[in-house]
């Protein structure tokens, strides 16, 4: 039953009326299930004082629910079942955001390297390592220093009876002043210079004797005088053009220095050739910088990897993003090859740009005869590594932006002169994808090097272990069964010295060459040795006779 709510008129009537609804409303509660209707509004001055007030009917108690569901609704029979309230309507909850999946790369991880503001190569290298071999051949004649148990393992504050041989070692390599206090305590002089002495040899400078520490400290006198020898050696003849700025990399250390007027400005841990991969000795110029550059794979890398991958998976340059041109660039399908035969080397092979080309975004060009250069890599994992040897012969450089970024120095940035190319510019660059050549304004000078042994200006020694093995072919006059340094399985034995190096290194143990010459005369060049026996190869100045120019 549908009540509506009227307003009776107010009046001489309206009592009446009044008690007239209010009867008809007892005996409609009385015959069905109350229902509650609105008192209808009466004026209260019209209403006289002894006019019966209708009175208002009790409220049904309703029945308690549960949440969320609804009681049914009681009716009589012949009557209409009234609507039941709709229920509320739940507002749709908000999608939860859907878990972004970043695709930021992990943090690359790098192995600690030393921080020493000394460049490896200045002006006075040559001459300084000289003398410095001289002085350990005077240790060699003295005896030189004992050795301390393979397995001695120290911290600072520990006693051991070996300490006092650590001393005499230390004290003889300079790093521990010879008015030392002696004592069998790794006391706070001792690890002070357990730590220079961790420095010079590229480990890391932590003050505990460990088995890195201890492996070192076991290397003969007489393998230090052959690795400064040789080293001396091999920088004879050099025409290396010092300037302002320079950028050098030292093969053993496995480590990139942008020198900036007389001090490291920045050290760059990089990876270098593979023992049979050798990275060569260059001296040339950086001329440019590549934004997601291409990488063309030489003939050698063809014949050693390509094509043995291709045998075993036919869809291995579809995967690597590796392109087959003719001599006309047309683009050739790899199945049109037969690679049971080495016929794959008549074309050009070319990967893409993208973050899986083996030279990264960023190469760093240096024109040179053994097509080698530094560059980005996406197998960044290998610059946590101590041992940092597994490109092709090139050099790939950790945190490379930094470097371009100091390269680009006075180079206009890509809005023309007045703007620079600094970090954001150089993101904003390699993130168009597409290949971008800068040539820089001013070439800067690069070297690569290979120093087992080598002296800085400030009368120190520092050593790296020689990867290559090269420090035996050598002419040092130790004997021909002193230890090398290597931390790499022996390679095959290595080829006939050539006549140069022969000559040079001869002249380097010679005690006349120790003072003769002042420090301001460069070394000599190559024209000023004597010409070697026509029936000897030609000499030049490389590190193997083969170089792959690869990544």
């Amino acid at each position: 039953m549908v009540l509506r709510q009227v307003a009776f008129p107010s009046g001489p009537r309206a009592p009446a009326l009044s008690a007239a609804v209010a009867l008809w409303l007892l005996t409609a509660a009385a015959s069905a299930e109350t229902v509650p209707v609105p008192q209808a509004p009466v004026s209260a001055a019209a209403a006289p004082a002894d006019a019966p007030r209708p009175t208002e009917p009790a409220k049904p108690e309703q029945a308690k629910t549960e949440p969320g569901k609804t009681e049914p609704v009681k009716t009589e029979p012949g009557k209409p079942t009234p609507t039941p309230p709709a229920p509320p309507t739940a507002e749709p909850a908000e999608p939860s955001p859907a878990k972004r999946v970043s695709r930021e790369l992990p943090p690359v991880v790098l192995a600690r390297i030393s921080q020493d503001p000394t460049p490896t190569l200045a002006p006075s290298t040559f001459l300084d390592t000289l003398r410095m071999a001289d002085r350990y051949q005077a240790i060699v004649q003295a005896g030189g220093w004992p050795g301390v148990p393979a397995t001695l393992s120290l911290k600072p504050g520990e006693r051991h009876p070996a300490v006092p041989v650590l001393r005499r070692h230390l004290t003889l390599t300079e790093d521990l002043g010879p008015d030392a206090p002696a004592s069998d305590q790794m006391d706070e002089a001792l690890v002070a210079a357990l730590r220079r002495y961790q420095v010079r040899h590229g480990l890391p400078d932590t003050g505990l004797l460990g088995p890195m520490t201890v492996k070192a400290l076991n290397v003969p006198a007489a393998t230090r005088q052959r690795q400064l020898a040789a080293s001396a050696a091999r920088l004879m003849g050099s025409r290396f053009a010092f300037g302002e700025r320079y950028v050098v990399a030292n093969i053993p250390s496995a480590t990139v220095e942008a020198v900036e007027r007389g001090a490291v400005a920045r050290r760059y841990v990089a990876v270098v050739g593979k023992p049979d991969r050798a990275s060569p000795a260059v001296e040339t110029r950086i001329t440019n910088v590549n934004f997601n550059p291409t990488w063309t794979v030489p003939v050698s890398l063809i014949k050693k990897d390509i094509i043995p991958h291709m045998r075993k998976d036919p869809g291995y340059l579809a995967k690597m993003h590796i392109r087959m041109l003719d001599g006309q660039g047309n683009e050739v399908q790899p199945t049109a090859i037969d690679w049971s035969t080495e016929k794959a080397v008549n074309y050009t092979l070319r990967q893409d740009p993208g973050f899986d080309n083996s030279l990264g975004q960023v190469r760093i060009d240096m024109p040179n005869r053994h097509a080698v250069y530094m560059h980005d890599t996406p197998s960044k994992g290998l610059f946590s590594r101590t041992a940092r040897f597994h490109s092709s012969g090139c050099v790939r450089v950790a945190e490379v932006k930094g470097l371009v970024a100091w390269l680009l120095e006075g180079t206009p940035g890509p809005g023309g002169p007045g703007t620079v190319w600094g970090p954001i510019e150089i993101e904003t660059g390699i993130a168009t994808g597409e290949r971008r050549d800068i040539k820089l304004v001013k070439p800067v000078p690069v070297a690569f090097v290979y120093l087992t042994g080598y002296a800085t200006p400030d009368g120190r020694a520092h050593f790296r272990d020689d990867v290559y093995g090269l420090d035996a072919e050598a002419p040092a006059k130790a004997s021909p069964d002193v230890p090398t340094t290597a931390s790499i399985g022996p390679r095959a034995p290595a080829p006939a010295v050539k006549p140069a190096a022969a000559a040079g290194a001869s002249a380097l143990v010679g005690k006349a060459a120790k003072d003769s010459r002042p420090a301001d005369i460069k070394p000599p060049v190559a024209e000023a040795k004597p010409a070697p026996p026509a029936s000897a190869p030609k000499p030049e100045r490389v590190l193997r006779p083969e170089a792959s120019p690869r990544t």
